[in-house]
């Protein structure tokens, strides 16, 4: 069991694959009962979390969506009572050149990526302020400190949450709420499967190859590599750090 998080209920948003079925899985094997909240189908990530002996909710959930994220909230509340920790993991990232994005193309990304954050947060942090403990944790992006082309919309979703992580991080501290943010390098996941590969590259492998070349641990990152960090900022012993992105990204970005 992970310090302090026995027992605790963590909602995980983008639960169903990828980054955020491995924050799932960890989570659960430190103690903690998982809500997933997802547009896909999470009822895999329900089987992971229930192996570990912890139970388990799948919500199918658009968090851009208020009145979405609301029913998502009560059904959480229904089953569990509470939520002690918020995982901001659900987010879109299709590359599309600037000079071809449109203001329909940007407000996709931006009302996924940052208003379905904040839409998630803003439903739970009364209950904790409630009951004087939670924790915060968003997904950020190492692409916010690389050199990028293609993701203006993306990058820009990104900074928003490490604004929003520091700024919510002052509101919230006199609560026991600390608020922080993980920055992801490119991670083979299923999102990043079926992507398009960037120009020059003929094929995802030959990027998450490239990229895993810029970094000092030169190996391609996977969902397994994040779970450590969140498994830290969730638990008793990060209860002094807040406001606060943790590069998990090979060594890639520094800041």
């Amino acid at each position: 069991m992970g310090k302090g998080h026995k027992d605790k209920v963590a909602v995980i948003t983008g639960g169903a694959n990828g980054i955020g079925q491995a924050f799932a899985k960890r989570l659960a094997e430190d103690g903690v009962h998982i809500a997933v909240a997802d547009m896909a189908d999470g009822r895999e990530t329900v089987h992971l979390v229930e192996a570990a002996g912890r139970n388990a909710l799948a919500v199918v959930c658009d968090v851009a969506s208020p009145d979405s994220v609301a029913a998502m909230a009560k059904q959480v509340q229904q089953k569990f009572g509470r939520a002690d920790i918020v995982v901001n993991c659900a987010g879109i990232y299709p590359q599309l050149d600037f000079a071809a994005m449109t203001y329909a193309d940007w407000r996709k990304v931006l009302s996924i990526n940052l208003d379905g954050t904040f839409l998630v947060t803003a439903a739970f942090v009364p209950g904790m302020r409630g009951r004087k403990w939670g924790r915060i944790v968003n997904l950020a992006s190492s692409t916010f400190g690389s050199v990028t082309t293609g993701f203006a919309h993306y990058v820009a979703s990104k900074g928003g949450i490490i604004g929003f992580t520091r700024a919510l991080a002052g509101d919230v501290a006199a609560d026991g709420i600390t608020v922080n943010a993980i920055a992801p390098g490119l991670t083979r996941s299923p999102g990043t499967l079926v992507r398009k590969p960037r120009p020059g590259f003929a094929t995802m492998d030959d990027e998450f190859t490239a990229v895993a070349g810029l970094q000092a641990i030169k190996r391609v990152e996977v969902p397994e590599d994040l779970v450590g960090a969140l498994s830290f900022l969730t638990s008793d012993d990060a209860a002094f750090m807040t406001g606060q992105t943790l590069n998990v990204d090979g060594g890639r970005v520094r800041s």
